[in-house]
């Protein structure tokens, strides 16, 4: 990973994930695509935009006129770290508590035991 940080809030986590689906955009076009599920006003979207820039999440590209962003992370470097972030949080670090609940609380249909029994053998290789 950059020496970036993917630390975001839950509210910036979803102004990522419009512009991981489609990007450059400008601040109006975020907010059209987030308004209609979320609600949020315009202000709050170009706060959570500006916070973004600020944290080194977004670039934003004044060329054209209109301000454009884009990521600079990836969401695969940003799942990697949320899921880092959570396991230390909640399971102390332990992989092997958080995939022994996961197992124990969730119902898992063959072929997602399947799954993960392929995930888990090729990790032994």
């Amino acid at each position: 990973m950059t020496d970036k940080s993917c630390r975001i809030s839950d509210a910036e986590w979803l102004v990522m994930k419009v512009l991981w689906q489609e990007n450059p955009l400008t601040a109006s076009l975020i907010t059209d695509h987030l308004q209609p599920e979320i609600g949020w006003s315009p202000k709050t979207i170009q706060t959570l935009i500006a916070r973004l820039v600020k944290k080194g999440a977004l670039a934003v590209n004044k060329e054209a006129g209109l301000n454009q962003y884009y990521p600079l992370l990836s969401q695969e470097e940003c799942m990697v770290e949320e899921t880092k972030t959570f396991l230390r949080k909640v399971y102390n670090g332990s992989l092997h508590g958080l995939i022994a609940n996961f197992v124990n609380n969730e119902s898992l249909s063959p072929k997602e035991i399947e799954e993960l029994k392929r995930l888990l053998d090729e990790k032994l290789q």
